[in-house]
C-alpha cells in the first residue's frame, strides 16, 4: 500500500530525523571529550546565551528531539499532523503555521530564561538547552480543534473515546503537571506558548476562503470568529464562565491598545457557518482511506446541534438586551446599527461581550 505524504511534510520528517541524529552524535561527541555540558550543542539547539551566534537555531531546535521516544512522539506528530493539516490549507499556509509555532514559542521561551538568568544569575539556567517540538504539537492540537472539533479518537479498541475538542487542554494540563512534579519547566512553557501563538494565529489572522457565501467583505476571511473557537472553549463546560470572563477582560484591554479588533456580527455569524460545515470539505484526519460514513454524519450532526445551541444563546441574549440596556457600551465587541421604531430586521447580537 502506497502511503502519500505531502512534499512539506516530507521534507519536515527529514529534517527531523536529520536534526535529531545530528544532535545526538554532537553530544555523544561532546560527553566523550569530557564535555559537563553536553547536552548543550549550541548551533543546533537553543541556549540563550549562544543564540545570538546561532540565530537559526530559533528553527532547529524544534526539530532536534532529545531521545528515541520524544523522536517517536514528534515523527508521529508530523506525519499524522501534517500530512492533514497541509491537504486542508495547502502547502504555503502549512509552512507559515509551522514557522509561526515554532519562531513565536522559541523567541519568547527564550525571553523569558534571559530574563530568568539576569535576576537569579545560575549558570544551569545560561546553559540551558531548549530543543523539541513541544510547541509545534500543541499547535497542531489547536488547529485540529478549529477544524474536527468533534473527531472521536479511540483508544484501545474503543475502551477510551475522546473527542479531538478535549486534546489541547489535556496536553497543556499534562505538561504543567510534568513541569512541576518533574521539573520539566522548559516543555510546560513551550507547551503554553505553543498553544497561545497557534490560537492566536487563527483565531485572528490567518486568511482562510469563505466557503459560506454569505459575506460581503470578499472571498476570503481574516482568522475564525466562530463561537466554538472562542478561548473559553477549550477548556471543561463548567470552567466557561469564568475562562470567558478573564478573556474577555484581557481581549478588551488589547483592543484599547489597538493590537485587536473586535469581531462585526457578520464575521461572526459567517465563520459559525463556515465552521458548521467545515468537516464535509476535509480529509479524514487518519488518511484517505480511514472509514467515511457513519463518522462523517455523526460529525455533521454534532456540529448542527452545537450551532443550534450558539444561535439560541445569541438570540437568549439578544432579547434580554432588549429588556435591560447594557451598562457600558464600551464592553460590546461590535457595533450594531441603532435600531429605530418599527424596525424589526435590527440583527439580534448586541450580546455585550467581546467574542474572543
Amino acid at each position: 500500500m502506497r502511503i502519500n505524504v505531502p512534499p512539506c511534510t516530507r521534507i519536515l520528517l527529514v529534517l527531523l530525523v536529520g536534526f535529531s541524529l545530528v544532535y545526538q552524535a554532537a553530544s555523544y561527541r561532546a560527553h566523550t571529550l569530557g564535555n559537563s555540558t553536553s547536552n548543550v550543542i549550541p548551533w543546533i539547539t537553543l541556549t540563550p546565551r549562544y543564540s545570538v551566534y546561532y540565530p537559526w537555531v530559533y528553527i532547529t531546535s524544534t526539530l532536534a528531539e532529545q531521545n528515541i521516544i520524544t523522536l517517536l512522539i514528534a515523527g508521529a506528530t508530523v506525519f499524522f499532523g501534517g500530512r492533514y493539516l497541509e491537504r486542508a490549507w495547502g502547502s504555503q499556509e502549512f509552512i507559515k503555521f509551522i514557522l509561526i509555532a515554532s519562531l513565536v514559542p522559541n523567541v519568547a521561551v527564550a525571553i523569558l530564561y534571559a530574563l530568568a538568568f539576569a535576576v537569579s544569575r545560575a549558570d544551569t539556567i545560561a546553559h540551558i538547552s531548549i530543543q523539541g517540538s513541544i510547541s509545534l504539537q500543541a499547535g497542531f492540537l489547536v488547529a485540529f480543534k478549529q477544524l474536527v472539533p468533534e473527531h472521536t479518537v479511540t483508544i484501545l479498541k474503543g475502551i477510551i473515546k475522546i473527542r479531538v475538542k478535549h486534546f489541547p487542554a489535556i496536553f497543556l494540563i499534562a505538561n504543567t503537571i510534568s513541569g512541576v512534579i518533574f521539573f520539566t519547566d522548559t516543555a510546560a512553557a513551550l507547551s503554553w506558548l505553543g498553544f497561545l501563538s497557534s490560537w492566536t494565529y487563527l483565531r485572528f489572522y490567518k486568511q482562510q476562503p469563505d466557503l459560506s457565501g454569505t459575506s460581503t467583505g470578499g472571498s476570503t476571511l481574516k482568522g475564525d470568529a466562530s463561537e466554538t473557537f472562542a478561548f473559553a472553549y477549550f477548556w471543561p463546560d463548567i470552567v466557561h464562565a469564568p475562562v470567558a470572563a478573564i478573556s474577555d477582560l484581557v481581549f478588551n484591554f488589547l483592543v484599547l491598545l489597538r493590537i485587536c479588533t473586535p469581531f462585526t456580527d457578520e464575521e461572526v455569524e459567517t465563520s459559525n457557518q463556515q465552521a458548521g460545515g467545515r468537516g464535509q470539505e476535509l480529509p479524514n484526519i487518519m488518511g484517505p482511506d480511514a472509514r467515511h460514513g457513519a463518522s462523517k454524519r455523526e460529525e455533521a450532526e454534532r456540529r448542527r446541534k452545537l450551532a443550534l445551541k450558539a444561535l439560541d444563546q445569541r438570540l437568549q441574549a439578544a432579547s434580554a438586551s432588549r429588556q435591560t440596556p447594557l451598562s457600558s457600551p464600551a464592553l460590546q465587541s461590535s457595533r450594531p446599527e441603532p435600531s429605530t421604531p418599527g424596525n424589526e430586521s435590527t440583527p439580534m447580537t448586541g450580546d455585550g461581550e467581546s467574542k474572543t
